[in-house]
């Protein structure tokens, strides 16, 4: 039986799904008197404690609030630089010198939410507003993974009932479904990440049967009154609470892996990053497991949305990457997603700072993959993006910086996730395993896709790559001869 909007939005939230991880008293673990009293402590720290705080990173611990704070404070130029190797050096020792590409792919515009920063407002009715079928669907999947040579994806969803969770099954299943011949192998998105509202346990229940990769949601500000100003009461947004226990809601329907971000802009970046690390000693505390990933995008220009471009709290190049060398530092373990929001010269120089993860031949607009559309359009997309290269441009520029590109999935599939990866990241060995995939996967995708210039760049790397497993790992080392030829002969997901 269908129900109207409003029917919907009524059974929504469950109230008995937030109270149960209060504290006693009623209260959350955003405790924001306590963050400013941090950050207040933070304030003059001498360089002897920043350092200490550097080494107790580079021994891949969490940082407390405290030491955070504390980093977030840095102005010394030395003492930044300092904090920038130690950056690269965490990278090196947890995830090696790859980074992993995804692709965004956003299947609607539909939503029943009114925020003051985002085109897909319910305010907005310049928007074009729909759902993107089946068989738009298999189109768009076509290009990503048959053509341009994805093999992971973050699919978004707006809240809306026409796009509730048996909608997001039913596109996970048939992305999954999707295989396509390609110039040696075949074209297939391994791995399916989901970025959408809040939703209940049993619901979530449901994406962990289909097999969704890394689940997603942003509390946006972690600032309570900002929060309340920006998302009107009177919508499902405005809930703070039900937003905010979303990972735990996750980690307790079976899905182990959990992304958090902060929408920078919307409030005062220092406090942002503290409450993204509250939220992750929350959840080291209670599930013995912190988020898989970390996001931290910025505000951007949105269609009818004047707040993302005159919020007083917008966030300049140098102060973003303060803010991503200090999540870098607090969070040793944690994925670091940077993402097509910011233009191609300062992802080049972000990337050093420990980035994990980045989307390439990035369109936001619903249907733009395999429509083809030259220039972002406003009334169909989100926000406007500053980076439109080339997944194939993007993995040049990478080699030429020393990065391999990993198009690996095999961690999950082996069931290398929630506290069983993290263990395995905090001592590097993870990355053993990893760097293994990615010389596969590289591999596969340098031969059904890359142009000729991207394979005359990245074959020094890979024989550099392979050549390093040779004399660090011998004992994995034929096994990785073994599938490596085998590859190039035209097998395909082979993977340790």
């Amino acid at each position: 039986m269908s129900v109207s909007v409003n029917e919907w939005i009524a059974q929504r939230i469950k109230p008995d799904q937030i109270s149960r991880y209060l504290r006693e008293d009623g209260s959350d673990f955003i405790d924001e008197q306590q963050i400013e009293a941090d950050l207040a402590s933070g304030q003059h720290a001498s360089a002897e404690y920043i350092r200490e705080i550097m080494a107790k990173s580079l021994r891949i611990e969490t940082l407390t609030p405290r030491e955070t704070a504390a980093l977030l404070h840095v102005q010394d130029p030395q003492l930044i630089r300092e904090m920038e190797q130690t950056a690269a050096a965490i990278k090196k020792k947890v995830y090696d010198n790859r980074i992993v590409t995804f692709a965004p792919l956003y299947l609607s515009s539909k939503c029943v939410n009114g925020c003051k920063y985002c085109s897909f407002s319910t305010e907005n009715g310049e928007m074009e507003r729909r759902i993107v079928p089946m068989d738009e669907l298999r189109r768009e999947v076509q290009t990503l993974a048959g053509e341009i040579g994805h093999k992971r994806l973050i699919v978004v969803y707006g809240e809306h009932p026409d796009s509730d969770v048996d909608y997001i099954v039913d596109t996970v299943r048939e992305v999954y479904d999707c295989v396509f011949k390609t110039r040696k192998g075949v074209g297939q998105i391994r791995r399916v990440n989901i970025n959408a509202a809040p939703m209940s346990i049993e619901d979530l229940r449901k994406l962990k049967e289909v097999g969704i990769g890394t689940f997603q949601v942003f509390q946006e500000t972690y600032h309570k009154k900002t929060y309340t100003e920006v998302h009107p009461a009177h919508t499902l947004k405005g809930n703070y609470d039900w937003r905010l226990y979303s990972m735990h809601r996750a980690f307790d329907a079976g899905i182990d892996d959990v992304g958090i971000g902060a929408l920078f802009g919307l409030y005062d970046w220092r406090f942002e990053v503290m409450g993204l690390i509250y939220h992750t000693h929350e959840l080291e505390q209670r599930y013995g497991v912190g988020p898989h990933t970390i996001s931290f995008p910025r505000l951007e220009p949105a269609h009818n949305a004047p707040l993302a471009t005159d919020s007083a709290y917008l966030v300049g190049d140098d102060d973003f990457k303060h803010a991503v060398l200090t999540l870098r530092l607090a969070v040793p373990y944690t994925g670091m997603i940077l993402t097509a929001r910011e233009d191609a010269d300062l992802r080049r120089k972000i990337l050093p700072m420990g980035i994990t993860q980045t989307d390439a031949s990035t369109k936001i607009g619903l249907g733009a993959y395999s429509r083809k559309h030259k220039e972002q359009e406003s009334s169909r997309q989100q926000f406007v993006i500053g980076d439109s290269r080339s997944l194939d441009e993007v993995v040049r520029e990478m080699a030429q910086q020393g990065y391999i590109t990993s198009f690996c999935t095999a961690g999950y599939r082996c069931g290398r996730t929630g506290t069983k990866i993290m263990d395995l990241l905090k001592c590097g060995f993870e990355g053993q395993f990893c760097k293994l995939n990615a010389i596969i996967t590289y591999r596969e995708w340098l031969d059904d896709f890359a142009s000729d210039e991207t394979r005359e760049i990245a074959e020094p790397l890979i024989r550099k790559e392979i050549e390093e497993v040779r004399l660090t790992n011998p004992k994995m080392f034929p096994t990785l001869e073994d599938y490596y030829q085998r590859t190039c002969d035209g097998a395909r997901d082979l993977y340790f």
